[in-house]
């Protein structure tokens, strides 16, 4: 009879703990559906990723969240530059050319890693985290490959081990890769209505709605903003002598040369015909000056390849403008025409004055 006794209790103690882990996956089921919902209402990609970041890491009480993505071409750093984010103020995202090199396991993720953080290992997925003891290492797979990971971090030991159930999180990794080639797919359209064919560059629309967004931000920071104006000299002689497909050839290789010297945070844009502009966010008129004298010289020092046969040497002609909005500046509409009218006339007295030389406003 003790034995009876003993075995119904044993029964009704695992039948407590079966009903416990089962409310407890309900929980988390009810907890991740939320999650992949908010997830896949993100209106952009910077919401995208900010809700895989911190949304996450509020859901599921973490201590720490990251989030890797296979970016080879820089294609998604330059979408979040297209409209309007910075990647570097993304501090929990790692953009990335290969998942070698952060954490072994990354190399090959086919399915989620749960295991004790290992400092040697992890300490590069979870930068200013301390004190983690145990990981989660998650795949967004697309097209039977891994674009990345989803890296949750603990300082609960027993949070993530080997012994857990990995499904919730498989399910969690497939909807967030969705999710980021949804929007990666969705700023790819929006880019191709801001964006010049022949260069890549933005057109003028999107530089002046930038424009305004920039001269914001210095103005909230008492920060100062500059401007490049420069084209082609001569750049008619190359339409008329050797026909309109050098000149785009011209430009596409002017385009090549000025991004190898600007910086991530830079926005260049096609104003019309070969006429470009570059915006500077937080550069004075004295360092805008000193980056126009560089792309001066990388476009004068190699000639151009215009068609199979020709090659020509080029120049161009740079204005620079620089202003700093005060807190009294309330149009700053009428701030963004002025700095680029400043920067056009700029850019006209360097050729009045023998092209192939930068000029600095005096506005």
């Amino acid at each position: 009879m003790e034995d009876v006794i003993r075995e119904n209790e044993d029964l009704r103690k695992r039948l407590k703990e079966l009903t416990a882990e089962a409310s407890n996956n309900e929980t988390i089921m009810k907890r991740t559906q939320a999650r992949e919902l908010t997830l896949l209402r993100a209106d952009s990609l910077a919401q995208l990723l900010h809700a895989m970041v911190d949304g996450l890491r509020e859901s599921y009480s973490l201590d720490a969240v990251s989030v890797v993505l296979l970016d080879p071409q820089h294609e998604v750093r330059h979408l979040l530059l297209a409209g309007g984010d910075r990647p570097e103020e993304f501090k929990q995202i790692f953009f990335v050319d290969s998942l070698v090199g952060l954490a072994p396991q990354l190399a090959a993720l086919h399915k989620p890693w749960l295991g004790p953080f290992v400092g040697a290992d992890h300490h590069l997925l979870f930068p200013g985290a301390s004190n983690l003891k145990s990981a989660a290492l998650v795949p967004l797979p697309r097209k039977d490959r891994a674009t990345g990971a989803l890296c949750f971090g603990s300082r609960d030991p027993t949070r993530f081990t080997r012994h857990h159930g990995t499904d919730f999180l498989s399910h969690l990794g497939a909807v967030a890769a969705v999710c980021i080639e949804n929007a990666v797919n969705r700023a790819r359209l929006l880019r191709a209505g801001i964006t010049d064919f022949l260069t890549g560059w933005h057109n003028r629309r999107y530089l002046q709605q930038r424009l305004k967004e920039e001269l914001a931000r210095a103005q909230r920071h008492a920060g100062t903003m500059a401007c490049l104006m420069l084209d082609i000299d001569r750049f008619k002689n190359i339409n008329d002598g050797y026909g309109h497909l050098a000149g785009d050839n011209a430009l596409k290789e002017v385009a090549h040369r000025v991004e190898s010297q600007i910086r991530s945070m830079d926005t260049a844009a096609r104003f019309g015909g070969d006429e470009l502009a570059i915006l500077l966010p937080e550069a004075t008129a004295s360092e805008a000056a000193k980056l126009a004298e560089r792309i001066r010289e990388v476009i004068a020092v190699e000639p151009f390849t215009l068609t199979a046969q020709i090659q020509r040497t080029l120049t161009v002609s740079i204005g620079v403008a620089a202003v700093a909005p005060g807190r009294h500046e309330t149009d700053l509409k009428a701030v963004a025409d002025r700095l680029l009218a400043d920067a056009d006339a700029a850019l006209y007295r360097a050729k009045a004055l023998g092209r192939n030389r930068v000029q600095v406003g005096t506005g």
